[in-house]
């Protein structure tokens, strides 16, 4: 089999923020995180089905200097524990640190991982063998859609975060997700329901 292409698999691309938690802008320290009642329940369907969930999340904040990688790593150390209690373990976490307008020099920068940009999906799919074209990338802002759009994966906008929004008044210029569903959880029965017998 050329490449190995054939046992590639697809994969289930969940944005953070607003997706899987109360969206709180930037995520620090100070904050209170919430997940979302349903998020457990969602990841825990798309596990059982055999699909790899794998958490890309922009954290600019790393560049805007409001916290650091230690803080990220720490915090998705925590929802990982969390949600595998509760019997939904997450396959992979991605971030990127960068923010072309951010105040730490060393992640200053417009970069190729910033969501719309690929490089998280990619190292991703690299990473766990996933079939991006088969793949679905979940969230609630147009940047999670475009990001889908750009490498030929499916996508769900969810209305929370800002989605509910964003569905009432779709930017122009982007494409539209291929569904809109009310929370992560309905996302996570949609996708397990599409798949092929």
């Amino acid at each position: 089999m050329a490449g190995g292409a054939a046992l590639s698999k697809p994969g289930v691309f969940i944005d953070r923020d607003g997706t899987m938690l109360d969206e709180l802008g930037y995520l620090t320290p100070s904050s209170e995180v919430k997940i979302y009642p349903f998020t457990a329940e969602a990841i825990a369907h798309l596990d059982a089905a055999g699909l790899p969930v794998v958490v890309i999340t922009n954290q600019g904040g790393i560049a805007l200097g409001l916290y650091d990688h230690a803080f990220v790593d720490a915090t998705h150390a925590r929802l990982g524990e969390t949600l595998a209690e509760a019997g939904a373990p997450v396959t992979a976490w991605y971030y990127c640190p960068h923010h072309p307008e951010g105040k730490v020099a060393e992640f200053t920068q417009a970069c190729g991982c910033r969501k719309p940009a690929t490089g998280m999906l990619v190292a991703a799919a690299d990473d766990l063998d996933l079939d991006l074209g088969q793949s679905w990338v979940v969230g609630d802002q147009w940047r999670d859609i475009e990001l889908a759009h750009r490498v030929g994966a499916r996508s769900i906008l969810v209305r929370t975060g800002y989605g509910s929004g964003l569905e009432a008044d779709w930017p122009t210029d982007i494409a539209p997700p291929t569904i809109v569903c009310d929370d992560l959880l309905a996302a996570a029965r949609h996708i397990v329901e599409s798949a092929p017998a």
